[in-house]
């Protein structure tokens, strides 16, 4: 009962954990890192994201009314919204619109619904949304666009694209007709590291060798990671997720590269490239840290979290994917149960066996 000064007595708590409360709070603590995805990468994420959005609440929508269920209270907790925009930030920004349909599709649809909607899914739908189209199109979900700096255009005698031109490529496959699909692609800071590295070059010649490297990783990549991780903060300090899953699964990632990395430092490169580069940090405190597809318990939460770290590092080195971070948090969704099962916290009152 609340009581009239507007304190509510024991032991009845204040915060109220609505789900679509702690959507919400996702969403807005994603937005200094697509900011800076657009900034860096242009106009093609937001579209991408926003057809994302539409396909998915639409497809969510079209199954619960076929199931004959209530369509408002599933399109209303933002979750199909978390998933879209996570998918959305992803994939690249010239990813043709069909694309991104099946990608949504497949994550609402198959990996969600099928199995009961909310709180049922057993793998992270936006992962598998990815991972779905990354097995199936490999090249049109690997082909990026170089970071919007004069530097690097300047050096590639490239322009960035405008926002008309980016809806043109991503609905027609139409680009301006002073530039080429091969002059405007560009790999990844992974892929590329991987495979310069493949062709027996040292660290410090690759890095040597391009523009595009930063201090640590991929020039824009960095400040994407950065903003990425000012939001994870947030949602830490927001007590939306807590830090076990990010700080184990970074920790987990730091500590296998390092060790590596001691051995042979022209070879596998520094523990901070593999943090900056990619969906690392994404991957920690929005990805991993899925409620319904994680693990539970606290000390489940760090071996889920530092086995998905481990992982990211051992697929990005040996591997046929450099950047690991999707198919290894559903891998370990797949352990998250039997982790569960066997770090269970001892029941108050009860003795723990001899």
């Amino acid at each position: 009962m609340q009581a009239s000064s507007g304190f509510v007595s024991s032991p009845h708590a204040t915060r109220i954990n609505r789900v679509d409360a702690v959507m919400l709070q996702v969403c807005l603590a994603m937005v200094p890192g697509t900011l800076a995805m657009v900034w860096f990468f242009g106009w093609g994420v937001l579209i991408n994201m926003a057809l994302a959005v539409v396909f998915a609440v639409a497809a969510e929508a079209l199954v619960m009314k076929l199931r004959g269920r209530p369509v408002l209270p599933a399109i209303s907790d933002y979750s199909a919204v978390v998933t879209a925009l996570l998918f959305a930030l992803t994939v690249p920004p010239t990813l043709p619109w069909w694309l991104t349909l099946l990608g949504i599709l497949f994550a609402i649809v198959i990996v969600k619904q099928l199995y009961g909607g909310i709180g049922y899914n057993p793998f992270n739908p936006a992962m598998a949304g990815y991972v779905f189209l990354l097995i199936s199109y490999p090249v049109a979900t690997t082909t990026w666009l170089p970071p919007n700096l004069p530097e690097v255009l300047d050096a590639q005698g490239l322009s960035a694209l405008s926002f008309l031109d980016s809806a043109r490529l991503i609905f027609t496959g139409a680009l301006p007709p002073e530039q080429t699909w091969d002059a405007i692609s560009a790999a990844t800071p992974l892929d590329e590291m991987r495979t310069k590295l493949d062709q027996g070059m040292g660290i410090d010649e690759i890095r040597a060798s391009s523009p595009l490297w930063g201090d640590f990783g991929g020039r824009g990549w960095e400040w994407v990671a950065n903003w990425f991780l000012l939001g994870g903060l947030y949602l830490i300090w927001r007590r939306v997720i807590t830090w076990h899953i990010p700080v184990a699964m970074l920790g987990g990632l730091l500590l296998t590269s390092g060790a590596f990395w001691l051995l042979d430092p022209q070879t596998y490169p520094f523990p901070a490239f593999h943090l900056f580069s990619g969906a690392a940090i994404l991957g920690a405190f929005f990805i991993a840290t899925d409620p319904v597809s994680a693990c539970t318990t606290t000390r489940g939460q760090l071996i889920y979290g530092f086995l998905i770290g481990v992982l990211v590092f051992v697929i990005r080195t040996w591997g046929g994917y450099p950047d690991a971070v999707a198919f290894s948090v559903l891998l370990l969704n797949i352990a998250a149960p039997m982790i569960d099962h066997y770090t269970q916290p001892r029941v108050f009152g009860q003795r723990r066996r001899a």
